[in-house]
């Protein structure tokens, strides 16, 4: 069960194919509209679209703030409701949650089962190591585990949705709920070393990709990467700020440096105006990192785990890379002008 735009969704998909091959009966509740071919994974509708509400208003504090009830408390109705509707109907033996699921728990205690609790990025689970992923930039050393008090206060927030929720398993919310029987972060421990104070029973998997892909580039891209060297350009669902201008920032540092541009617009994160298009910049609005990635120079993208994974597996990461904690926990993993390589640089 998953909430949220591409990256929160591609993961859960690539692992319920993995677990269907390997004699599992799975299904998938998630959001509409994310982009990800659901294709031989049975995926059933939380009736929300995140993508389209990023696309709308973007993803920062201050507007999610500002729409609190006309937006946020009811899209995560729709996830926390939705998924306890979807539980009961399919009856699984364990449910696997993405933190924004906040009815795992209902969910567990009314079939008895166990719940997995799904970290995307590190932002649940206190340690000293870091501060939760989102919060602050900055080593709060002693203090960074406040920073995950935050998710803990979270169902304070829906109780009403929760409420809902608890009446369709026909549990009362007043019973002790049942903590996750592990805790699953699909992140490379190359990225993120493992904090020495989380529990045992949380742990580092490794990203969950698919092994084989079946997609295939459209003939004008798969064109474009093979004219010659180029660098990827994409910012997901960081919709803040003014997209026309990170988007001559991109090409501006590119050209200084000799390169294409392959640019992905994602949710609105970045924009192109039609005098700077032309044959040494494409412009589309998403392209698979596994088919693009390993044949670019560089990439510049903005932080986000899936991104940061793909970039790691294409060999893109930049020298200047340091294992910091906000580094590693992917929120600012992202390559600036001055550590382009040259432009002979094959990454392949």
């Amino acid at each position: 069960m998953t909430a949220g735009s591409r990256g929160d969704v591609e993961p859960f998909l690539a692992l319920a194919r993995t677990a269907a091959r390997a004699g599992h009966d799975v299904q998938v509740a998630g959001p509409d509209g994310s982009g990800v071919s659901s294709e031989g994974v049975d995926l059933v509708s939380l009736g929300v679209d995140y993508s389209a509400v990023i696309r709308d208003q973007g993803v920062s504090i201050g507007a999610a703030l500002r729409n609190y009830r006309t937006v946020v408390k009811p899209i995560m109705r729709g996830v926390i409701v939705g998924a306890a509707r979807a539980a009961a109907a399919f009856v699984p033996d364990v449910v696997l949650a993405h933190p924004k699921v906040l009815s795992a728990p209902l969910i567990a205690a009314a079939l008895d089962i166990p719940h997995v609790l799904v970290e995307l990025v590190p932002a649940v689970t206190p340690t000293r190591a870091f501060p939760a992923a989102g919060t602050v930039t900055a080593d709060l050393g002693i203090l960074n585990r406040l920073t995950y008090l935050g998710t803990s206060h979270a169902s304070s927030m829906f109780g009403a949705a929760l409420d809902e929720a608890a009446g369709q398993l026909g549990i009362s919310r007043d019973q002790r709920l049942p903590s996750p029987a592990a805790t699953l972060l699909p992140i490379t421990p190359t990225l993120l070393e493992r904090p020495a104070d989380w529990p045992a029973s949380v742990h580092l998997t490794g990203p969950w990709i698919e092994p084989v892909t079946t997609e295939v580039l459209p003939q004008d891209v798969s064109d474009f990467v093979a004219g010659g060297p180029f660098i990827y350009a994409g910012f997901g669902s960081m919709s803040a700020g003014d997209p026309i201008e990170r988007g001559r920032a991109v090409i501006s540092a590119a050209h200084a440096h000799g390169y294409r541009v392959l640019m992905a617009t994602g949710l609105g994160g970045v924009d192109v105006p039609d005098r700077l298009r032309g044959a040494d910049v494409m412009v589309v609005r998403s392209v698979p990192h596994g088919l693009t990635l390993p044949r670019a120079s560089a990439a510049m993208h903005h932080g986000g785990i899936g991104t940061v994974q793909a970039a790691a597996r294409a060999g893109l990461l930049p020298s200047s890379f340091r294992s910091s904690p906000t580094s590693r926990s992917g929120a600012r993993c992202c390559i600036d002008a001055d550590s382009l390589p040259p432009r002979s640089h094959d990454a392949a």
